[in-house]
């Protein structure tokens, strides 16, 4: 007996030690910023860093090849003509090789190589994300694995209800949006909802309002915007901004009027939670812990996954990107839908409020336009642009058809309600914010 006692405690112990020290190696992979060579940013963009200048070449090609890769895969996989939209997603990848490959052997039209648009898009775009989300996918395996996600839920739980209208299980999803990737956070959102563990109304709140890009592609926008040096604040202000614009949309129109059933008429509440949240944190990380994988292998299935996000998201951010690029620069498309913005970023005072408002208006093609149009403006409005770009969460180049791949029953009119209602309250929450911190 006295054996068995000491066999629990001892695997308790390494238990913890795995939930202590591998958490805090992610944390300190993306939360800490360090100096080196004169440069302040956190240990993961250090290393992006350290490989794009040291190896050019193989990073410009290693771009092509997922940008080839990224376009064959549905005609692989035999997905490419599933439905219209994996019809239009499939061709617009396969754009995005093309314009990739013409830019990478220097041929094509005069326009498609001004800095600002083919160049721009493939060096400071294309290539970061393609090697920053697989690495960024290898530290995830400590920030997600071993505990701290759970950890985080179970502190969380006693406030999701009343300010979200969720159960206290969707703290996992909204963390794992932001460490981990909107792509993930929708895979876990699906799952628990077909098993009636949130109703209709709870995961569309869910997938609208915590699924946004992750860690690693806020450090692209904030590399972009020239931010990384406010690194931590542009984090958790976005972070905080996001949840309480995802509280306040939970009970505006369209989420509000969502069936508050089950997909299946029944369904699994979670029990509440009110007592030793401190222990029952610590327990649940511990259990997270002593069940989790090895670290190599889920280093593996960690930078499997990641590859693959690359894969299916670096050839539609080019074509998406480019087409985005050209409608700015050569049409008063987003000049005219900016007018629907303009009331707001003028009302707010926002630096060059007409570059803001045409910023906000290009966010629904792709959440990096955003950052691309605003990357010359004056500081509080990039920083504005950039917390609006990743808080509106919805944009068509990735994350609208993740939620539409999804069983959730919510529509692209009501997807477009949304975010019309997010982008407006972020910009109107953020912008006091940016003017006292700046």
């Amino acid at each position: 007996m006295q054996s068995n006692i000491n066999l629990k405690t001892e695997n308790r112990t390494t238990s913890l030690l795995k939930f202590l020290i591998f958490s805090f190696i992610g944390i300190f992979m993306f939360f800490v910023s360090i100096t080196i060579n004169k440069s302040t940013t956190i240990p993961l963009d250090h290393i992006v860093t350290y490989i794009r200048n040291n190896l050019p070449a193989l990073a410009s090609f290693y771009a092509l090849i997922v940008l080839f890769l990224g376009a064959l895969m549905p005609f692989y996989r035999k997905t490419w003509n599933k439905d219209k939209l994996t019809l239009t997603f499939s061709i617009l990848k396969v754009i995005g090789f093309i314009v990739g490959l013409l830019i990478y052997i220097k041929v094509g039209p005069k326009w498609l190589f001004e800095a600002d648009m083919g160049p721009f898009l493939y060096n400071k775009l294309v290539i970061p994300v393609g090697i920053i989300v697989p690495i960024g996918s290898v530290f995830l395996a400590f920030l997600v694995g071993y505990g701290l996600l759970e950890f985080v839920g179970v502190i969380m739980r006693p406030i999701m209800r009343p300010i979200w209208k969720t159960p206290g299980r969707s703290a996992v999803d909204a963390v794992a949006s932001f460490v981990g990737s909107y792509s993930i956070a929708l895979l876990i959102t699906n799952k628990v909802f077909k098993e009636g563990k949130y109703t209709i109304k709870e995961a569309a709140i869910i997938a609208t309002g915590f699924s946004t890009v992750s860690t690693t592609f806020m450090i692209i926008v904030a590399k972009t915007l020239g931010l990384m040096e406010h690194w931590n604040k542009f984090f958790w202000i976005t972070l905080v901004v996001t949840f309480i614009v995802t509280a306040i949309t939970a009970r505006l129109y369209p989420l509000k009027n969502k069936d508050d059933s089950y997909i299946n008429g029944k369904g699994d509440p979670e029990p509440d939670y009110k007592n030793n949240l401190l222990k029952n944190a610590f327990d649940e990380a511990i259990k997270a812990a002593s069940n989790a994988p090895g670290i190599f292998e889920n280093i593996y299935i960690n930078l499997r996954d990641g590859f693959r996000m690359t894969l299916n998201i670096l050839p539609t951010i080019m074509s998406i990107g480019l087409i985005g690029l050209v409608l700015a620069k050569y049409t008063p498309v987003f000049d005219i839908l900016g007018y629907i913005f303009y009331p707001f970023t003028l009302l707010l005072r926002i630096p060059e409020p007409m570059l803001a408002a045409k910023a906000c208006s290009v966010e629904i093609a792709e959440m990096f336009l955003p950052a691309l149009l605003a990357a010359n403006a004056p500081l509080i409005t990039k920083f504005i642009i950039g917390v609006v770009s990743i808080s509106a969460i919805l944009f068509f180049s990735a994350s609208i058809p993740c939620i539409l791949s999804t069983e959730i029953p919510i529509t692209i009119p009501e997807i477009l309600v949304i975010w019309f209602e997010r982008t407006v309250l972020t910009l109107i929450i953020v912008s006091p914010i940016a003017f006292i911190i700046f």
